[in-house]
Order: structure tokens, then sequence, then C-alpha cells
């Protein structure tokens, strides 16, 4: 029986009042040994599925043992790592890494790239984003870089422009033409697929959409390009920690040959590997 704790919303509030600084100086990870279980954050799917194949398949072999913490949201995962409670997370990319860390006074570092889950525009009204009315409301993700990461995509096909140098901290203020003069309703990431039946379309994270039972392969209106694409998702750790010999054999069992077939299997193309 895999062992699996759950983390929801709950006191959400209060994690978020309590992470304003960095208890890196005070805190850290079990001290490394034969015996020490890695505790790694991670939300449902694909992260929390890709770790428990490592677990199951390929940590034993290389001596490290596994606990999967899994989260249902995007913040909870660096507090409780940045409090010494995990030891590192998978979860997140590195453009979201900066922004929380950056704004919350952490110390947390990317440690190796595993997998991208492609943002997609999704819609159960219509089948083309041509076919996006005017004024139509698109839901998108509330958070500084998944927001910037919407519109871009929205920008690539050509459904809105944004003003020159927008970069991933682009916001609905940086949109300079909206010819179908869309109203954007932005959304917790978790929440948008619940969202589908309330608007005309949203851009969905991969892996809520893939938990929500979309196929972002198939049915995205419109999906990321995979090419030089910065949101690459992979494990973190307590800055200074990312050299631990642990984390180290870690990385390299997330980026093994086995994962990527297990992931490249699984995910049917709506999670690719890291190159």
């Amino acid at each position: 029986m895999k062992f699996r704790i759950i983390v929801g919303a709950v006191g959400l509030a209060l994690s978020l009042a309590a992470c304003g600084a960095s208890q890196s100086a005070t805190t850290s990870p079990a001290a490394e040994s034969a015996d020490t279980v890695l505790k790694i954050g991670a939300t449902p799917v694909p992260h929390a599925e890709i770790l428990d194949f490592v677990k199951d398949n390929l940590a034993p072999a290389a001596g490290l043992k596994l606990e999967v913490v899994e989260f249902t949201d995007y913040v909870q995962p660096n507090v409780q790592l940045d409090e010494g409670r995990l030891t590192a997370n998978f979860f997140q990319h590195k453009p979201y890494l900066d922004d929380f860390n950056a704004s919350k006074g952490t110390e947390l570092s990317f440690v190796t790239p595993v997998h991208l889950e492609p943002l997609g525009l999704y819609s159960t009204k219509i089948t083309d984003v041509s076919a996006l009315a005017t004024g139509a409301t698109v839901a998108v993700p509330n958070d500084a870089t998944n927001l910037g990461r919407a519109l871009k995509l929205l920008a690539d096909n050509g459904v809105v422009e944004l003003k020159d140098g927008a970069g991933v901290a682009a916001t609905e203020h940086d949109v300079a033409e909206n010819p179908k003069n869309l109203r954007f309703k932005p959304l917790e990431a978790a929440q948008l697929p619940r969202s589908l039946e309330d608007v005309d379309a949203a851009v969905i994270n991969g892996n809520y959409a893939i938990e929500a039972g979309l196929k972002p392969a198939s049915q995205a209106l419109v999906l990321e390009k995979t090419a030089a694409n910065p949101y690459v998702n992979g494990l973190v750790v307590q800055a200074g920690h990312e050299k631990d010999a642990n984390i180290v054999t870690l990385g390299k069992l997330l980026r093994d040959q086995r994962v990527k077939d297990f992931i490249a299997q699984k995910y049917e193309g709506s999670v690719i590997p890291a190159e």
C-alpha cells in the first residue's frame, strides 16, 4: 500500500500569512543517511504519479526511500519546503519559482528539469479558437507567471496582441490589441477546469487539465509549443542542498530513460519529458 498524504486548501490563508520570510537559515531537510526518507511534495497529476513510479521501480535499487506528499495548490509545497518540512518538491516551473522567491522572501533552488505540461485553451462551447465570440469570457490562471503565460498563448495564436516587451509577468494591462473585446476572468489554477461550464473558454495548466480528465494533446483548442519553452517543471530544494547526494540521485532518476518512457506511454503527449 502506498503511503500518501493529501494536503488540501484548509488553513491556506494562515500559511500564506506565515510565509513572508525564509526560514532556511534555521531549518533544513533531514541529514542524509542510508535510512533517510526523502519527503517530496507534489501535486497529484502528473507529478505524484511520476514520483510513485520512481518510488516503486527505481528508488530501491538506488538506495532511496521516498515519501510522496500530495498538495492541491501551488503555495503550500513551497511554504513547507522553506520551513524544512519537506526534503524537496516537484510541481513547478522556474518562472513560478523565481516569482515566489521574490514575493515571499524564500530561498528555494531549481535543481533539474523533468517534464513540460503544455498550457492549453479549452472550451465546452466551441471547437475552434476562431469561433470565440465578441465579448466572450476567457478564464485564466490568477498567479503572476501563469497569467502571463496564458496571455502569451493567446497572443501566439492571434487572439490578442501584447505590448512590446511584455514578459512572463504580463497582465491584462499588457494587452495592446483585443479585437474581440474578450473579458478575462482570473481564477486559481486548480479551479479552472471547473469553470468551463461558466465561461466561453479557459486557459488551463496541463496538470489540472489531465486531472480533470481532459486530453491536452487532442482536446485543447490551442496548445503551447514545446521548443525553447521556459515552463519545464522540475525538482526544487532549499538553496544550498542542490548537491546533496540523495538529491543528485533523485534528480538522475527523474531524468532516467525509464521515467521518460513511462511519461510518454501514460500521458500520450499531454506531458512531455524534458530534453
